[in-house]
């Protein structure tokens, strides 16, 4: 019988079928998961966190290797497959939860320390999931994710290519990342119509924002008003976005003349767009519209045009 017989057959004993609810598209060839697993660099102390257990192709070589493997899955179908088999190893514990409403800092602390976590990810979830780990990364260690071959192109994107945008400049801001493996549609059940791609992501003790007061909710704002109107230059976007403070929004004219002196201070012109502009030139601008939005609260009464020089 072939892999994917072998796959049909185990879910139609259980009444089971891959869901599109949940995006399920199952790993068939052991040889694929087990190179998943070396890919994550896994070792014998640790614990990792693994994001859809599915018929545990991916769990099983994990937790052969990891000293503990704890499986997050939201199929409560899947759940029941896997204690009426009792087909998982005695270090693998299973959570019935949605890794999108999880608590990744409780999480981190069940397992006593920052997540290492492994997914074959369901495609519906890939871009909410990322930016969750972008808004937690203090508590993620390192993360190999297998999702679709465009959001893995623009994680990686750099400057200049035209899948470089919002997630590519949050995720750079605060980890590394590397392509390491591309999967075709035959290496799933069901096949999708479109590539995967294996990724590991590495984060960093600290993003690159912490270095200056109005940090991260400040870049997070500019990086994604920037990229809201790509086409558009960066002084028009921004002037329009509400950077500073909303009791100066109703000046257009003085928001926009506070925009084009903010952007030339931090050394570029207001013509650039957005995808041009590295993770380090965002940070730099973002530096620069903190000082001006700092002066701007302790200037004296007059609004916006007192701090206008």
């Amino acid at each position: 019988m072939t892999n994917y017989g072998k796959t049909k057959k185990s879910l139609s004993q259980h009444s089971l079928a891959p869901s599109k609810k949940f995006g399920q598209n199952f790993l068939v060839h052991r040889h694929t998961a087990e190179a998943i697993v070396r890919a994550g660099c896994v070792g014998p102390e640790d614990i990792i966190v693994e994001v859809g257990v599915g018929l545990a192709a991916l769990t099983i070589p994990l937790a052969a290797v990891a000293r503990h493997v704890y499986g997050i899955e939201i199929d409560s179908g899947i759940i029941r497959f896997h204690q009426e088999e009792k087909d998982l190893p005695a270090n693998v514990s299973l959570l019935h939860q949605d890794i999108l409403k999880a608590d990744l800092p409780a999480l981190a602390a069940l397992c006593g320390g920052k997540l290492k976590i492994i997914a074959n990810l369901p495609y519906s979830i890939s871009n909410p999931f990322i930016f969750k780990l972008i808004d937690h990364y203090a508590f993620v260690d390192r993360a190999t994710i297998m999702l679709q071959k465009e959001v893995a192109d623009r994680l990686t994107a750099k400057p200049g290519n035209k899948d470089y945008g919002i997630p590519s400049v949050l995720l750079q801001s605060c980890a590394t990342i590397e392509k390491l493996m591309t999967l075709g549609p035959a290496e799933f059940h069901p096949r999708p119509k479109i590539d995967s791609v294996v990724i590991r992501i590495v984060f960093k003790q600290h993003r690159d924002t912490d270095d200056f007061p109005c940090q991260y909710k400040l870049f997070q704002r500019i990086v994604r008003s920037a990229f809201s109107q790509r086409r558009k230059t960066i002084l028009n976007t921004l002037s329009g976005a509400g950077v500073f403070s909303p009791e100066i929004a109703c000046d257009k004219a003085a928001i926009k003349e506070l925009t084009e002196q903010t952007i030339r201070a931090a050394g570029f012109s207001p013509e650039l767009r957005p995808e041009v502009l590295s993770v380090n030139d965002f940070v730099t601008l973002t530096k620069e519209f903190g000082r001006r939005i700092e002066s701007f609260s302790s200037s004296e009464p007059g609004g916006v045009r007192a701090i206008l020089s």
